[in-house]
């Protein structure tokens, strides 16, 4: 599991336990032939190139002063450094900000406190200033829009290495509509960014031209799961399709785990060599393997250092490393920090991961609002494989292409090797409107641990699973949370809880979501869930093939109800209520009440009257 090393407050490591990796599989849609099965989830656009975490700008400040006006042009007498870089800032003055002569390292926040004028120019000199003089406080000026048209190696604004706060009052950060492709924010390794009172607005990454479908991204690892649609039976063992090497780094031995031989080929001794570039085929088993493959390659290089050689004795890095596309609006790097207070994240596009926001580090969003915001794979809103916590805030109306339409705890696989999701907490908050065509229309988790408490999570849409909330191989806890008018084509219209996840539900609800096929209300696949004090309530499946409108379970799975209702849940074929898979386990308490479900309660649960 990947995260970085400090909570969000500063205080001892908040990082999620440590668990195995497993191939991770998710329910998927198998065409239009109303075929529902079990698709592994997959991972993330390649990282071939990283952001860079060194000085945004070799120009160097000049001695003599030059006048510069909002429009961040010169006035006629200034001149221009001579000797300055051919690069898309050399031309700036960068003088005049501040007289550094004399600075003590005990200066209070006031000292350290800059006023910044309504010019972009000057926004940028401060910045590079603050990061050379161990950080400061700068005050933007009050309902300005500082409007950035160039970039360095992606970055709107010099990439942050100490600790700055940038406060404003309705003012605005921005990249112009037709400038090239780039970020407006990046946080690298020892940087603390504060932002307070400020919108961060219209950042875009370059799309990658390595364009993934979610069908396609699932379809793969789909079984034809016939024998649940005509009735409960065995599944069928299905062939997982062969996929390339997607890394030659070199996995550690003691990160590798054998597999049984009847799921894959047998592995070199030498764990040290690169990955062979040979497709491997695994078979579903009807039975759960006993043991499972525990880690995955490096396959991106760190930001601040050139990648060397495969087998050339590189440590793989212990965090997940971001991608050049990541982060449209503010990307937060491994060993940075962000507090982003009372501001917003609109209207930012990234090519690969975390449109309005993603974070690799430790990071804070309190009374914010993230929305109108894409991502082309993970994280429409808001991605992260570090440390997250999200409280009186608003995540509404982002786009997750592949999944996690509002929030993304992790990525699965697509080109390379997954991303592990971090720790997620999220507190009095909201995450509406958002959406995906793959997985999790408000919230996707992959490997990571999330916890929703006294949160809303409602009218999302995911067309494939997890309209509300999807979880792969994850700890997800739902506390004092709604879960309400969710929607999917596919399995899961409030929660879908896949693959080995641990999932509880605590004095919450599950409400009025819908699902085309199985579990409008919770989908439980290989996974173990427990709902305490809880409803699933309204919940509609209503699809031709549909059943389990309150709840689907299915073989191998466990779901554990006390002191919960299950009521006025509706789906095509019986039951409407709880749908229990022959191998699978329901257990209800004799306090749990299981009625009014149509057109039956229940099939295969025990005590429970159908």
């Amino acid at each position: 599991m990947s995260n970085d090393v400090t909570s969000t407050d500063g205080g001892a490591s908040t990082a999620p336990p440590t668990r195995r990796r497993r191939a991770l599989w998710v329910a998927g849609v198998a065409g239009l032939t109303g075929v529902v099965g079990l698709a592994a989830l997959g991972g993330v656009a390649a990282r071939d190139d990283k952001p860079k975490s060194d000085q945004v700008s070799d120009a160097q400040p000049s001695t003599n002063r030059q006048s510069v006006s909002d429009a961040g042009g010169a006035d006629e007498g200034g001149a221009k450094e001579a000797d300055a870089r051919n690069d898309e800032w050399g031309g700036d003055d960068w003088s005049g900000f501040d007289d550094r002569s004399g600075k003590d390292d005990k200066r209070d926040e006031k000292d350290r406190t800059k006023q910044v004028p309504c010019d972009t120019d000057k926004l940028i000199q401060a910045i590079t200033f603050a990061n050379n003089e161990d950080g400061g406080v700068l005050e933007l000026a009050k309902g300005c829009t500082y409007t950035l048209t160039r970039n360095q190696d992606g970055n709107g604004l010099p990439v942050i290495t100490q600790p700055i706060t940038l406060k404003g009052e309705h003012t605005t950060i921005g990249r112009e509509a037709t400038a090239d492709y780039f970020r407006i924010l990046n946080v690298g390794p020892g940087g603390h960014l504060t932002l307070k009172g400020l919108s961060i607005r219209g950042g875009q990454t370059f799309q990658s031209s390595m364009a993934a479908d979610p069908a396609t991204v699932w379809a793969p690892y789909s079984t034809l799961d016939r024998s649940t649609v005509a009735g409960p039976a065995a599944k069928p063992a299905a062939t997982k399709a062969a996929k390339p090497a997607a890394t030659t780094a070199a996995k550690p031995a003691a990160t590798t785990a054998a597999k049984p031989a009847a799921t894959t080929a047998a592995k070199p001794a030498a764990t040290t060599a690169a990955k062979p570039a040979a497709a491997k085929a695994a078979a579903k088993p009807t039975a759960k393997p006993a043991a499972k493959a525990t880690a995955k390659a490096a396959a991106a290089k760190p930001i601040a250092a050139e990648a060397k050689p495969a087998g050339a004795g590189t440590a793989v890095p212990l965090v997940e490393q971001p991608g050049f596309t990541d982060g449209a609006g503010v990307l937060v790097q491994p060993g940075g920090r962000a507090e982003i207070l009372d501001s917003e994240l609109l209207y930012n596009q990234s090519g690969g991961n975390g449109g309005g926001l993603a974070n690799f580090g430790s990071t804070r969003l309190s009374k914010t609002t993230v929305a109108h915001n894409t991502a082309f794979f993970f994280g429409g809103g808001i991605f992260n494989a570090g440390v997250l916590q999200v409280d009186e805030s608003k995540v509404k109306d982002n786009t997750g292409i592949i999944g996690g339409g509002g929030i993304a705890n992790g990525a699965a696989r697509i080109f390379t090797d997954s991303v592990d999701g971090g720790s997620v907490w999220v507190y009095k908050s909201e995450i509406t409107d958002n959406e995906t065509l793959g997985f999790g229309g408000g919230v996707l988790d992959v490997e990571g641990t999330t916890t929703l408490h006294y949160t809303t999570v409602s009218g999302n849409t995911a067309v494939l699973a997890g309209g509300g909330v999807a979880v792969a191989d994850s700890q997800l806890t739902l506390k004092d949370a709604t879960v309400v008018r969710n929607s999917t084509a596919g399995v899961g219209g409030g929660v879908a809880v896949t693959f080995d996840s641990a999932a509880t539900v605590e004095n919450s609800k599950i409400n009025d979501n819908t699902a085309g096929f199985f579990g409008a209300g919770l989908y439980n696949e290989d996974s173990v869930t427990t709902l305490r004090d809880s409803e699933v309530v309204g919940n509609r499946a209503v699809g031709p093939f549909a059943r389990g409108g309150g709840i689907f379970n299915t073989e191998g799975s466990e779901v554990t109800l006390r002191r919960t209702k299950v009521a006025h849940n509706f789906s095509t074929l019986p039951p409407g209520g709880i749908f229990n898979s022959l191998g699978g386990t329901v257990t209800l308490d004799d306090e749990s009440a299981v009625t009014a479900n149509r057109p039956t309660n229940c099939f295969n649960v025990l005590d429970c009257f159908a």
